[in-house]
């Protein structure tokens, strides 16, 4: 039944003389795969890089000025494309990414490849953000969950493939493949969207809100900078951190009084006066630390507590990626019409308390058939929670305000990723001091770090009670079906 909506979607909006909805929807899904990729796929390939170009002191910034762009800059492009066109952002910003891609494999130095990475994650912060707005216009509203669906399982397969990939094509070509392999795929993305999507700009023609951008870059990187190297790095009563965190509590006053005062701002504050975004946006950031925190660092238990290698490692979260994405799309195709998203939230946010608490239980000879219950059922969670509550966040606002609320929402959920990353990351380094560093300290550890994953799960639950009972998108109210 959804398989012959889609189809009839399809052909309805194409006999309009408007997108072509299949090729459209697969160079938009290509350019999120790329984007969500590359944050993972570097990371087995870094001793290659450290070997190769040397500057292992500041190896971590490979991946770190990947993220910190593509975080930062999330937030602008849902204006950019309000203002520019749909089409036109992404064109650009794949444009972008490509040609960071190709910088990052000629690279000579490590600061040449920090500084390409850096690129690469500008243009990487509109690849999963403008996707997600367009595939909620190209389809009606009565299908949004289940497309979103689409773009979870993209996200689950990215996230956990990632090292697989680059292990791979770091073994058979050498580790600049890992970025070469990106030009292909993107051009064919470009070359898709540019022929097959076509979208009307909905944001007029005001002036894009630069200096809220600036501020909240700045604000955000501040931010990631404090959770990256508080207590690691430099002391948390360092003379750094402190500057950090002022720069933060100052950067973000002064993005809250632009907001307020901008004829256009970036993200409208009328937005936190909506009961449901009131929820849904610190639901998401918060979902975000749990997905960043379990992705990371899974696949270094099951290399310190087996003996795997990255490529077994990557295949043994099977369990992990295949309810993720069946469950992403069996439920999206139930839940989008009613508008009741509810009681799905609630169940995922629970069964997310279960798969901690359950991996919390591990020890270093747990078999494997028991980690695969305790990763498939996270895979459970995460997939009734993912995009969701994107659509629920989607679905509070009028068509006018979709860009900047998918964008705030998709942001938000990287930036609790980045946080998730950086605060295991801190309880990990907390759990295996005073120990011998090997394998046996790490996989005893790993368990302790993800129990604290139960309690924030419980947080999840408290805030998705607060969710009104429905949520539907305004258009359905009023009865205005888009096509």
């Amino acid at each position: 039944m959804v398989s012959a909506d889609l189809t009839q979607t399809a052909s309805d909006v194409s006999s309009k003389g408007s997108s072509n909805v299949p090729l459209a929807t697969a160079g938009l899904l290509i350019g999120m795969l790329l984007s969500v990729l590359d944050q993972t796929v570097v990371a087995i390939a870094l001793p290659d890089i450290a070997a190769e170009l040397g500057g292992m002191d500041a190896i971590g910034w490979v991946v770190t000025s990947y993220l910190l762009a593509s975080t930062a800059t999330g937030t602008l492009y849902g204006r950019l494309s309000d203002r520019f066109g749909r089409r036109t952002v992404f064109l650009a910003a794949i444009a972008v990414f490509v040609a960071g891609s190709a910088l990052c494999g000629l690279a000579q130095t490590m600061p040449q490849l920090i500084a390409a990475r850096t690129l690469q994650g500008i243009g990487a912060g509109a690849l999963f953000v403008l996707p997600t707005i367009a595939l909620s216009e190209l389809y009606p509203p009565r299908l949004r969950s289940r497309i979103q669906g689409f773009t979870g399982g993209v996200f689950a397969l990215a996230s956990v493939g990632g090292p697989l990939a680059g292990g791979a094509i770091t073994d058979a070509w050498g580790w600049r493949w890992i970025f070469y392999v990106n030009l292909p795929l993107g051009l064919l993305a470009m070359a898709l969207v540019a022929l097959a999507l076509r979208l009307p700009k909905t944001g007029g023609y005001g002036r894009v809100d630069l200096a809220g951008a600036v501020l909240i870059a700045g604000a955000t990187v501040s931010l990631l900078l404090v959770a990256e190297w508080g207590g690691r790095t430099y002391a948390w009563n360092s003379g750094v951190i402190l500057m950090l965190i002022a720069a933060l509590v100052v950067l973000g006053a002064l993005f809250v009084w632009r907001e307020r005062h901008a004829a256009n701002p970036l993200l409208p504050l009328w937005l936190f006066a909506d009961p449901t975004l009131r929820v849904a946006l610190p639901a998401t950031a918060l979902l975000g630390a749990l997905l960043g925190g379990s992705i990371v660092y899974l696949p270094t238990y099951l290399q310190a507590a087996y003996g795997m290698g990255a490529t077994q490692a990557g295949l043994a979260l099977n369990p992990y990626v295949l309810t993720f994405m069946a469950v992403t799309s069996l439920v999206g195709a139930r839940i989008g019409a009613s508008g009741r998203f509810k009681p799905y939230l609630l169940a995922g946010s629970l069964i997310a308390v279960l798969g901690f608490a359950l991996l919390s239980l591990l020890q270093p000879d747990t078999p494997y058939a028991l980690l695969a219950v305790g990763i498939g059922v996270l895979g459970v969670g995460f997939g009734l929670l993912m995009q969701n509550l994107v659509v629920v966040a989607q679905n509070a606002v009028s068509p006018a305000d979709l860009a900047a609320t998918t964008s705030a929402t998709v942001s938000v959920r990287g930036l609790g990723m980045s946080l998730g990353v950086a605060v295991f990351g801190s309880l990990l380094t907390r759990e295996l001091q005073g120990q011998a560093p090997g394998p046996q300290a790490t996989a005893a550890a790993i368990p302790d770090v993800l129990f604290w994953g139960a309690p924030a799960a419980l947080v999840l639950v408290a805030l998705l009670a607060l969710l009104p009972r429905t949520v539907n998108d305004p258009q359905i109210r009023s009865g205005e079906a888009t096509a």
